[in-house]
Protein backbone atom coordinates (compact mmCIF):
# COMPACT_ATOMS: atom_id res chain seq x y z
CA UNK A 1 0.00 0.00 0.00
CA UNK A 2 1.30 2.98 -1.03
CA UNK A 3 1.50 5.95 1.81
CA UNK A 4 -0.99 9.26 0.78
CA UNK A 5 0.48 12.41 -0.70
CA UNK A 6 -0.62 15.66 -0.33
CA UNK A 7 -1.24 17.29 -3.67
CA UNK A 8 -2.35 21.09 -4.70
CA UNK A 9 -3.71 22.80 -7.52
CA UNK A 10 -4.13 26.56 -8.37
CA UNK A 11 -7.45 27.46 -10.61
CA UNK A 12 -9.15 30.58 -11.38
CA UNK A 13 -11.68 31.84 -8.38
CA UNK A 14 -14.25 34.13 -8.02
CA UNK A 15 -14.80 35.69 -4.55
CA UNK A 16 -17.21 38.98 -4.01
CA UNK A 17 -16.66 42.44 -2.33
CA UNK A 18 -18.76 45.05 -1.22
CA UNK A 19 -18.88 48.64 -1.39
CA UNK A 20 -19.95 51.81 -0.57
CA UNK A 21 -19.28 54.58 -2.59
CA UNK A 22 -17.43 55.69 -5.98
CA UNK A 23 -14.14 57.15 -6.80
CA UNK A 24 -14.66 60.91 -7.83
CA UNK A 25 -12.65 64.30 -7.91
CA UNK A 26 -13.75 64.87 -4.57
CA UNK A 27 -12.72 61.27 -2.82
CA UNK A 28 -10.25 61.73 -0.58
CA UNK A 29 -10.52 58.33 1.90
CA UNK A 30 -10.63 54.81 1.62
CA UNK A 31 -11.54 52.49 4.26
CA UNK A 32 -11.31 48.70 3.42
CA UNK A 33 -12.92 47.30 6.10
CA UNK A 34 -11.91 43.15 7.22
CA UNK A 35 -15.14 41.36 9.15
CA UNK A 36 -14.56 39.36 12.24
CA UNK A 37 -15.45 35.15 12.39
CA UNK A 38 -18.97 34.17 11.39
CA UNK A 39 -19.44 37.62 9.94
CA UNK A 40 -20.88 38.53 6.31
CA UNK A 41 -19.39 41.35 4.36
CA UNK A 42 -22.94 42.22 3.15
CA UNK A 43 -24.15 43.19 6.57
CA UNK A 44 -20.68 44.12 8.01
CA UNK A 45 -20.38 47.20 6.05
CA UNK A 46 -23.57 48.57 7.29
CA UNK A 47 -21.38 49.56 10.60
CA UNK A 48 -19.96 51.69 8.42
CA UNK A 49 -22.82 53.20 6.55
CA UNK A 50 -22.60 56.28 9.03
CA UNK A 51 -19.27 57.08 7.40
CA UNK A 52 -20.83 57.61 4.65
CA UNK A 53 -19.71 61.11 2.48
CA UNK A 54 -19.27 61.91 -0.82
CA UNK A 55 -15.65 61.73 -0.49
CA UNK A 56 -14.98 58.45 1.06
CA UNK A 57 -15.18 55.48 -0.33
CA UNK A 58 -16.07 52.10 1.85
CA UNK A 59 -14.78 48.59 1.12
CA UNK A 60 -15.42 45.75 2.57
CA UNK A 61 -13.95 41.87 1.76
CA UNK A 62 -14.99 39.03 2.74
CA UNK A 63 -13.39 35.65 4.10
CA UNK A 64 -12.96 32.74 1.21
CA UNK A 65 -14.45 30.26 3.66
CA UNK A 66 -18.37 30.21 4.26
CA UNK A 67 -20.18 28.54 6.83
CA UNK A 68 -23.63 27.76 8.04
CA UNK A 69 -23.50 29.49 11.87
CA UNK A 70 -25.70 26.30 13.17
CA UNK A 71 -26.26 23.15 12.06
CA UNK A 72 -26.72 22.67 8.04
CA UNK A 73 -29.20 25.61 7.39
CA UNK A 74 -29.91 29.29 8.47
CA UNK A 75 -27.52 32.00 8.50
CA UNK A 76 -24.19 32.31 7.09
CA UNK A 77 -21.15 33.46 8.16
CA UNK A 78 -18.01 33.67 6.63
CA UNK A 79 -14.22 32.99 8.27
CA UNK A 80 -11.03 34.48 7.06
CA UNK A 81 -8.93 30.96 8.34
CA UNK A 82 -9.19 27.75 10.30
CA UNK A 83 -6.33 25.90 11.88
CA UNK A 84 -6.30 23.33 9.02
CA UNK A 85 -4.15 24.19 5.98
CA UNK A 86 -3.69 27.86 7.89
CA UNK A 87 -0.23 28.89 6.06
CA UNK A 88 -2.75 27.94 2.59
CA UNK A 89 -5.38 29.88 3.48
CA UNK A 90 -3.42 32.97 4.63
CA UNK A 91 -1.54 32.79 1.43
CA UNK A 92 -5.43 32.95 -0.48
CA UNK A 93 -6.71 35.95 1.43
CA UNK A 94 -3.16 37.90 1.03
CA UNK A 95 -3.86 37.20 -2.64
CA UNK A 96 -7.34 37.90 -2.56
CA UNK A 97 -7.27 41.42 -0.50
CA UNK A 98 -4.73 41.82 -2.86
CA UNK A 99 -6.77 41.22 -6.00
CA UNK A 100 -9.55 43.41 -4.17
CA UNK A 101 -7.50 46.41 -3.62
CA UNK A 102 -6.30 46.65 -7.64
CA UNK A 103 -9.69 46.15 -8.67
CA UNK A 104 -10.91 48.94 -6.49
CA UNK A 105 -7.67 51.41 -7.01
CA UNK A 106 -7.19 50.85 -10.24
CA UNK A 107 -6.70 53.56 -12.36
CA UNK A 108 -6.91 55.86 -9.25
CA UNK A 109 -4.23 58.74 -8.38
CA UNK A 110 -3.98 57.69 -4.57
CA UNK A 111 -1.37 60.19 -3.78
CA UNK A 112 -4.34 62.62 -2.71
CA UNK A 113 -6.13 59.26 -1.24
CA UNK A 114 -5.90 58.21 2.83
CA UNK A 115 -5.90 54.72 3.18
CA UNK A 116 -7.72 53.27 6.34
CA UNK A 117 -7.80 49.63 7.22
CA UNK A 118 -9.83 48.37 9.53
CA UNK A 119 -9.17 44.98 11.15
CA UNK A 120 -12.49 43.89 13.40
CA UNK A 121 -12.14 40.90 15.67
CA UNK A 122 -10.82 38.04 13.46
CA UNK A 123 -10.31 40.65 10.91
CA UNK A 124 -7.51 42.46 12.72
CA UNK A 125 -5.11 39.41 12.24
CA UNK A 126 -6.28 39.29 8.60
CA UNK A 127 -5.45 42.68 7.87
CA UNK A 128 -2.09 42.16 9.96
CA UNK A 129 -1.04 39.70 7.63
CA UNK A 130 -1.99 41.11 4.49
CA UNK A 131 -0.04 44.26 5.46
CA UNK A 132 3.14 42.29 6.43
CA UNK A 133 3.18 40.77 2.96
CA UNK A 134 1.84 43.07 0.33
CA UNK A 135 3.12 46.54 -0.57
CA UNK A 136 0.35 48.52 -1.59
CA UNK A 137 0.51 51.98 -0.08
CA UNK A 138 -1.54 52.52 3.10
CA UNK A 139 -2.25 55.91 5.73
CA UNK A 140 -3.55 54.12 8.84
CA UNK A 141 -4.42 50.66 10.31
CA UNK A 142 -7.11 50.25 12.80
CA UNK A 143 -7.44 47.21 14.89
CA UNK A 144 -11.26 46.37 16.39
CA UNK A 145 -11.76 44.41 19.19
CA UNK A 146 -8.58 42.45 17.75
CA UNK A 147 -5.04 42.34 17.89
CA UNK A 148 -2.01 41.68 15.79
CA UNK A 149 -1.21 37.71 15.67
CA UNK A 150 1.23 36.87 17.82
CA UNK A 151 2.83 34.82 14.60
CA UNK A 152 3.49 37.84 12.37
CA UNK A 153 6.66 38.49 10.92
CA UNK A 154 8.62 40.97 12.91
CA UNK A 155 10.96 42.47 10.72
CA UNK A 156 8.85 42.78 7.85
CA UNK A 157 6.63 44.22 10.25
CA UNK A 158 8.71 46.57 11.82
CA UNK A 159 9.50 48.23 8.44
CA UNK A 160 5.79 47.81 7.05
CA UNK A 161 4.19 49.28 9.56
CA UNK A 162 7.30 52.64 10.59
CA UNK A 163 5.95 56.00 10.53
CA UNK A 164 1.90 54.67 9.94
CA UNK A 165 -0.62 55.53 12.53
CA UNK A 166 -2.20 52.59 14.42
CA UNK A 167 -5.12 52.50 16.31
CA UNK A 168 -6.05 50.00 19.18
CA UNK A 169 -9.97 50.14 20.03
CA UNK A 170 -11.61 48.21 22.10
CA UNK A 171 -15.19 47.79 24.53
CA UNK A 172 -14.44 47.91 28.16
CA UNK A 173 -16.52 44.84 28.30
CA UNK A 174 -15.26 42.44 25.39
CA UNK A 175 -15.74 39.20 26.67
CA UNK A 176 -12.66 38.27 23.98
CA UNK A 177 -9.80 40.54 24.92
CA UNK A 178 -10.78 39.99 28.78
CA UNK A 179 -9.88 36.52 28.57
CA UNK A 180 -6.45 35.51 28.75
CA UNK A 181 -5.49 39.60 28.97
CA UNK A 182 -5.43 39.66 24.80
CA UNK A 183 -4.92 43.56 25.93
CA UNK A 184 -1.72 42.86 27.47
CA UNK A 185 -0.72 40.97 24.99
CA UNK A 186 -1.74 43.14 22.10
CA UNK A 187 0.74 46.09 23.70
CA UNK A 188 3.84 43.54 24.27
CA UNK A 189 3.53 42.64 20.31
CA UNK A 190 3.16 46.33 19.88
CA UNK A 191 6.14 47.31 21.51
CA UNK A 192 8.54 44.35 19.88
CA UNK A 193 7.18 46.00 15.75
CA UNK A 194 8.18 49.41 17.56
CA UNK A 195 4.96 50.48 17.02
CA UNK A 196 3.40 53.18 20.04
CA UNK A 197 -0.72 52.76 19.07
CA UNK A 198 -3.14 55.27 19.80
CA UNK A 199 -5.85 53.44 22.51
CA UNK A 200 -9.69 54.24 22.25
CA UNK A 201 -11.70 52.78 24.83
CA UNK A 202 -15.16 52.81 24.89
CA UNK A 203 -18.06 51.68 27.08
CA UNK A 204 -19.56 48.52 25.59
CA UNK A 205 -18.98 44.69 24.40
CA UNK A 206 -17.66 43.17 20.97
CA UNK A 207 -18.78 45.56 18.95
CA UNK A 208 -18.72 48.49 16.03
CA UNK A 209 -19.84 51.00 18.93
CA UNK A 210 -20.80 54.01 16.34
CA UNK A 211 -19.95 57.43 18.26
CA UNK A 212 -16.40 55.81 18.61
CA UNK A 213 -16.53 54.98 15.23
CA UNK A 214 -17.87 58.77 13.85
CA UNK A 215 -14.59 60.11 16.15
CA UNK A 216 -12.24 57.45 14.88
CA UNK A 217 -13.04 58.91 11.15
CA UNK A 218 -12.90 62.54 12.38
Amino acid sequence: MHDKELKTVNFQYQARYHQIGEFTQQTTDLWLVCHGYGQLANYFINHFRVLEAPNRVIVAPEGLNRFYLQGFQGRVGATWMTKEDRLTDIHNYVAYLDAVFAAVTQGKDLSTIKVHLVGFSQGAATVSRWIVDSSFEFNRLILWAGIFPPDLNIPKGKRRLQDHEVLFVYGDEDPFLKKDDRVQEQRSIARVLGVEPRIIKFHGEHVIDRETLLSVAQ
